[in-house]
This record gives structure tokens, C-alpha cells and sequence, in this order.
């Protein structure tokens, strides 16, 4: 097996791993999905905490219609809300509400200290944590800041 590929191999089965973790810790105490919770970090991120749909799909790597059926258990339980454009009634955002805002804070505090668990003691310092972070941006993975 080449190098390349042994190396696709064990990031897809790491990548699993800590998805399966940040699940389960976001998913026990608050009741969203790494991937839920992501979405509303992208729209923290934004503007006024709101971003059209079709830029919050780039920023996450998703099709807009992977992004729409994201928001729709997000909007029903108030965490998001869908706003239209006063210019162009076609333009559809995503916003951040502000029991959005509150409760991504509580999240935030859950991912942080998950992330810690992960990367904890000896095994990970913090040059280490931060070549990878530099590794998988050379990959395309963006951080908290999209970069």
C-alpha cells in the first residue's frame, strides 16, 4: 500500500474517531451534531451572525441543499432563523438567533473541553497541535476562523 494512501486511511479513521466523540459529548448535553454545531460557529462567524445560504454551503464544504436540510432542525428549535433579503426577496439567509447565540456559548465550553481531552498530556504538545493544525489546512481543513 502506498504512503499516500495508508496516510487518506488513517485520517478518514481519525477524522471518524473524533466526529464519533464530538457527537456524543455535544449530542448527551445539548442535543446537536459536530456538524450542527459547526453550522452555527460558520454563522457566528459572520457578519451580523447571519450569511446566505449558498456561502454558509462553501464555507462548510456542503451543497446548498446539504446545508437546508442542516438548518431545518436548527430553525425548528429556535437556534436559527430564516431571513430574506429587503433588496432581492430571491436571497434567502441563515441567522443566528439569539437563543442560537446563548446556547452556542454552553456548546463551545463542551467542544473546548473535549478538544482538551483529545489532545491531552505528554503524547500532544502544543507544537505538535499546531504542525497538524498547519498539515490539515494544507489538506483544506479550515479552524475556528475559516482559514
Amino acid at each position: 500500500m502506498s504512503e499516500g494512501l495508508d496516510a487518506a486511511l488513517r485520517l478518514v479513521r481519525a477524522q471518524s474517531a473524533l466526529v464519533r466523540r464530538f457527537d456524543a459529548r455535544l449530542g448527551g448535553l445539548h442535543g446537536v451534531s459536530l456538524a450542527d454545531f459547526t453550522l452555527l460557529l460558520r454563522l457566528e462567524q459572520a457578519p451580523g451572525g447571519r450569511m446566505r445560504r449558498v456561502d454558509l454551503a462553501e464555507a462548510l464544504g456542503l451543497t446548498a441543499s446539504g446545508v437546508t436540510r442542516g438548518l431545518a432542525p436548527l430553525e425548528r428549535i429556535g437556534l436559527v432563523t430564516r431571513e430574506t433579503d429587503a433588496r432581492d426577496a430571491r436571497v434567502a439567509y441563515a441567522a443566528l438567533t439569539g437563543t442560537g447565540r446563548r446556547l452556542l456559548a454552553e456548546m463551545r465550553t463542551t467542544a473546548e473541553e473535549t478538544a482538551a481531552e483529545v489532545f491531552a498530556g505528554p503524547a500532544w504538545p502544543a507544537a505538535d497541535i499546531a504542525r497538524l493544525a498547519d498539515l490539515l489546512t494544507r489538506l483544506g481543513g479550515t479552524g475556528l476562523t475559516g482559514r
